[in-house]
């Protein structure tokens, strides 16, 4: 895999449309690395991971959330799930939250430098989605499924950008 670069950033694009062209194993593997590269509070990596293969099973998934269409075309979805139970003791539960957000960025961020597209849905923390997404692919009911992400090869194109905005900076104080 290419060593990550700030154009990468400005070229992570939400995308929706996909050739059928499969990913590759070794590409599965990368995304998931890069998963679990990610930090984590008190590196307790309070997460698991869904690959998400079968036409059916993915089709299931595009019903159970209602934003998630593309996952029918798109011929991987991976599903970050957060395991609340492994957060560090004496801190607050939902910690998880924020490093399944990272975990799932990284995903992101590597799906651009190995030239393919993806879209994040997210899951958690709408109950209809959370409890669709875990009925369709039997996810225990102490893990709870975060994010539903569409991975592929990209059939749109979209130019790199930033969404730098200066009045959102503020130096020192607010």
């Amino acid at each position: 895999m290419d060593v990550l670069t700030i154009g990468n950033l400005f070229a992570r694009r939400s995308i929706r449309a996909y050739t059928s062209e499969p990913v590759e194993p070794a590409h599965v593997e990368a995304l998931l690395r890069a998963a679990m590269a990610a930090p984590s509070a008190g590196n307790r990596k309070p997460w698991h991971f869904i690959v998400v293969t079968d036409a059916r099973l993915r089709e299931a998934l595009a019903q159970a959330h209602s934003h998630a269409a593309m996952v029918v075309q798109a011929p991987l979805a991976l599903v970050p799930c957060g395991d609340p139970a492994l957060v560090m003791p004496g801190r607050p539960t939902d910690y998880w939250v924020q490093d399944l957000a990272a975990a799932t960025e990284n995903i992101l961020l590597a799906a651009t430098g190995l030239g393919l597209g993806s879209v994040w849905c997210a899951v958690h923390p709408v109950p209809e989605r959370v409890e669709g997404v875990r009925r369709v692919l039997g996810i225990p009911e102490n893990i709870v499924p975060f994010s539903l992400i569409a991975v592929g090869h990209a059939a749109e194109q979209k130019e790199p950008r930033t969404q730098y905005d200066p009045g959102r900076v503020h130096g020192n104080r607010w």
